[in-house]
């Protein structure tokens, strides 16, 4: 085997990456897609798998479970990959999720089918922190910013392409086979990694800090239910989520007290010391925020209040996903290019409040093409920040930190998510029932007695004098919602304004050696991989 090198990335094919290194890339897409697909197709699937396995009960926590799962598991991944060795880790959680993918697949019950989505989430979490972490290790952060429009492609095509391909596979081979359709793509990715991804191999003397995971993991878990069942399955000031709530901040505490005294600490917190790490980590909880409070309540509006078809839903989100898509290109480009990038967190946090403000003044008589303007706005702020804010973060580590570093900031943007979906959607329900009482009566308060979200066939069954309301009911609430998620990203530009703009590490100007400016996001460091 051949001795570990540092890749030269300031000469002329410096951007150009090894062929190798481009099948490494094209691995980690499928792996990203795998783990970025799933909850959409399986989405989809949801009432077929009710009719057959029954339970509808329990139908929330197919999706409750793997949510669970991934959140807690991703810092634990990210610890382990800078402990352990990223390759071994992160094939490690491939594995895993694909074990659970053939057993979710064969369940039998809707009780086994839960478990089953509990283990795939766990693969799941190491899969978007591995990729990231990877990513960090092989391409300095310099030349990284060229393969953001490739993960925000993937992105998009997941997105876009979820529903549809989940739709396809039900239809046509069964639901099953929307968890049998992750084994060639993982397999095939497994075998890439395992023949051509070449990282040095480390073996930490230092134990698992086994503490610190039990309490991150009951504090996020604690914190995820609050944000799933408050207002839905519990009221916001019931005992239930009143004792998550006490349980949650408790272990947090208690974590961040164990990470100061811990050999290994899950989350190392002097990673929190720098400026920039801190201020990506803020900056990415509002994005997540905002991002999937937007991907939910878009297409209900434009479903119930445009009359879109819902078998295309993923289409409607185009004009935002590809405005995301082309300004992902272009910021890395940019980036590449210059080195420079506080310009995009600033510039995106304006674009998203703004295109956040715009689709607030959305109401029944609004046409498809100018909420597809005013989404096209949010996709171009959004394609400003969301592979910018894992740059910045992880040239603000050294590279024993990477990990950790990739997995915070993914569990932040996790976080981020099921907040703005709790919190967007408490303030969306509500107002669509006062809506409905106010232009229904009791015709009104009862239609929307057990969910404010309504299909496309409860709609249709409807009076007209209801679906009317119910049309305005769904413009108040979004307007509510996205009026909302506007203010909130004003706190993703306050932080934006605070990045300091520091020479990212890799190809073009040297960067400053550590502490030379004083900075502790200054530090320098190269990427080493083995030669292939």
């Amino acid at each position: 085997m051949a001795d570990t090198q540092t890749v030269d990335t300031t000469e002329p094919e410096a951007g150009k990456q090894p062929r190798s290194v481009r099948v490494v890339l094209l691995a980690l897409m499928i792996t990203m897609m795998l783990a970025m697909l799933d909850n959409m197709i399986v989405g989809t699937a949801m009432p077929t798998i009710v009719g057959e396995l029954g339970g509808l009960e329990h139908l929330s926590w197919v999706v409750t479970a793997y949510t669970l799962a991934t959140a807690a598991a991703t810092p634990v991944w990210g610890k382990l990959g800078d402990m352990y060795g990223r390759k071994a880790t992160f094939m490690t959680s491939i594995v895993i999720f694909l074990i659970g993918s053939a057993l979710s697949g064969m369940a039998q019950n809707m009780g086994e089918l839960i478990g089953f989505r509990a283990v795939q989430g766990l693969g799941a979490g190491g899969l978007m922190v591995g990729v990231m972490a990877i990513i960090g290790d092989l391409i300095p952060p310099r030349e990284r910013g060229k393969y953001q429009g490739m993960m925000a492609g993937v992105m998009a095509l997941a997105m876009i392409g979820g529903p549809l391909v989940g739709g396809t596979i039900t239809d046509n081979w069964g639901w099953r086979w929307s968890f049998y359709i992750n084994l060639p793509l993982g397999i095939f990715a497994l075998g890439l990694i395992s023949v051509v991804l070449h990282l040095p191999k480390k073996r930490s003397k230092a134990g698992i800090d086994y503490l610190g995971v039990v309490l991150l993991t009951v504090g996020i878990t604690s914190i995820v239910l609050v944000t799933t069942w408050g207002g839905t399955e519990y009221a916001w000031s019931s005992a239930r989520i009143m004792e998550l709530i006490g349980i949650g901040v408790a272990s947090l505490i208690g974590f961040v007290f164990w990470q100061t005294r811990a050999a290994e600490p899950v989350v190392p917190l002097h990673i929190f010391r720098s400026r920039n790490f801190t201020l990506m980590s803020i900056i990415g909880f509002i994005t997540g925020f905002v991002m999937f409070g937007a991907t939910l309540f878009l297409p209900l509006y434009q479903q119930s209040v445009q009359g879109a078809s819902a078998t295309n839903s993923g289409l409607l989100l185009l004009p935002m996903l590809g405005a995301m898509l082309v300004t992902s290109m272009v910021a890395g480009r940019v980036t590449t290019n210059t080195g420079k990038y506080k310009v995009f967190p600033v510039v995106g946090s304006v674009l998203m409040i703004v295109g956040l403000y715009l689709l607030s003044t959305m109401d029944t008589g609004t046409s498809r093409f100018m909420s597809g303007v005013f989404m096209a706005v949010v996709g171009l702020g959004m394609g400003c920040l969301m592979q910018i804010t894992m740059l910045v973060a992880q040239n603000s580590v050294e590279m024993k930190d990477m990990g950790v570093a990739s997995s915070s900031t993914t569990l932040f943007r996790t976080l981020g998510s099921s907040f703005g979906v709790a919190i967007m959607g408490a303030l969306f329900n509500n107002r669509v029932q006062d809506v409905m009482s106010e232009r229904a009566g009791a015709l009104g308060s009862k239609i929307t007695e057990k969910s404010a979200q309504l299909d496309a066939k409860s709609l249709e069954k409807l009076p007209a004098v209801a679906r009317e309301a119910y049309q305005h009911a769904v413009s108040s609430g979004t307007h509510s919602a996205f009026l909302l998620g506007s203010v909130v990203a004003v706190v993703a530009l306050v932080a934006a304004v605070f990045v300091k703009e520091v020479a990212l590490r890799g190809a073009g100007p040297a960067a400053p050696k550590p502490g030379e400016d004083g900075d502790a996001d200054a530090v320098a460091q190269a990427p080493i991989v083995e030669a292939v």
